[in-house]
């Protein structure tokens, strides 16, 4: 099998090279997309260089995405709203070419760089890398980064899928509904004045402060063309008090970002939101997953039943000092956490 990988140091170039198969309509998931690392790298990643490697083999093409510092180091071109970060594939895809491509990759590298660190990684996606980088020479580690939550619910009906939620759920939503009667929309088209009230709420809860609010809004404006963003809003008395900003393609449902207003926290507004998301999701557009993105919030298990891991992936030159020695510091690290008390 032959096999080719090459270096590409501007989106731009890759985007040509690609010819459409990193687009919407040739890659499933939003976080493989051009577009994605376009927007990513516009308004996440400011100080470094893109580092964009490329393997060919027999009609097939394997990506991977990363920026680069001073210092040789790189990291996936990715930010905290990746939700699975990954090398890409397209054409005639196969595990042996894949596993050749990932080798070419790694021995490509090899000159370049002395460190790779990938976050948000699927688990067996990080078996694939390491196994690939270690048949090129490199050290691997990978540890479980962040929990994934999401819940099947192919040939179910949104009854079916809330008869099964907690008890405590569905009584809060059914008492808190009749209390607090709420506005609630649902929108699958960019709106300025939706965004400035998702924005609002957002920045009135106690979520943490955006990564860069204008990386959220690019996104949801693409995917609003699209057709496949969803904004709920949920207003009491004229006031936005919850939002929520999912998109939903190829039967998958991804809750993005979701908040609530704290002074309205009483209210339940952003579980009434919720029920009214996931019945639209459900019933509406025929969804077969709802994945809730990151993180081992406790309210997630109410509303999704399957967690697997994000991992990060440490990938070590040994041919350079400084790659050996940050795989050896990173070594006595596990040891030393596998070590039991006492």
């Amino acid at each position: 099998m032959w096999v080719k990988g090459e270096i590409i140091r501007d989106l731009d170039e890759a985007d040509a090279v690609a010819r459409g198969s990193l687009d919407r309509d040739t890659q499933q998931s939003l976080f493989d997309r051009i577009s994605w690392f376009h927007r990513t790298w516009e308004h996440c990643h400011s100080g470094n260089k893109p580092l964009i490697v490329r393997a060919r083999a027999e009609g097939s093409d394997a990506w991977l995405f990363l920026a680069e510092d001073d210092n040789r180091r790189a990291t996936g071109l990715a930010s905290w709203y990746t939700l699975a970060f990954r090398p890409i594939t397209t054409g005639a895809h196969t595990e042996s070419k894949f596993h050749a491509q990932l080798v070419a990759m790694a021995r490509r590298l090899r000159p370049r760089l002395v460190r790779i660190t990938l976050d948000h990684v699927p688990a067996d996606d990080a078996d694939r890398i390491c196994r690939g980088f270690r048949r090129a020479g490199w050290i691997t580690h990978v540890t479980p980064q962040t929990a994934n939550w999401s819940i099947d619910v192919t040939g179910k009906t949104f009854a079916d899928y809330w008869a099964e939620r907690p008890g405590q759920l569905r009584s809060t939503a059914r008492r808190k509904a009749s209390k607090a009667p709420m506005e609630l929309t649902i929108l699958d088209r960019f709106d300025n004045a939706a965004w400035e009230d998702y924005a609002s709420v957002y920045a009135d809860s106690w979520k943490p402060d955006e990564g860069s609010l204008s990386f959220v809004r690019a996104m949801a404006t693409d995917e609003g063309k699209a057709g496949t963003l969803r904004l709920g809003l949920a207003r009491h008395e004229g006031r936005a008090i919850a939002a929520q900003l999912w998109t939903v393609e190829h039967g998958i449902a991804i809750i993005h970002k979701l908040a609530h207003r704290q002074d309205a926290a009483e209210l339940s507004p952003g579980t009434i939101l919720s029920r009214a998301m996931f019945e639209r999701a459900i019933d509406h557009d025929k969804v077969t997953m709802i994945d809730f993105g990151t993180g081992d919030d406790r309210y997630k298990t109410d509303w999704t039943d399957t967690r697997v891991m994000r991992m990060r992936v440490d990938l070590y030159n040994p041919y350079t000092a400084r790659g050996l020695w940050s795989a050896a510091k990173a070594s006595i690290r596990a040891l030393v956490a596998a070590r039991p008390n006492g």
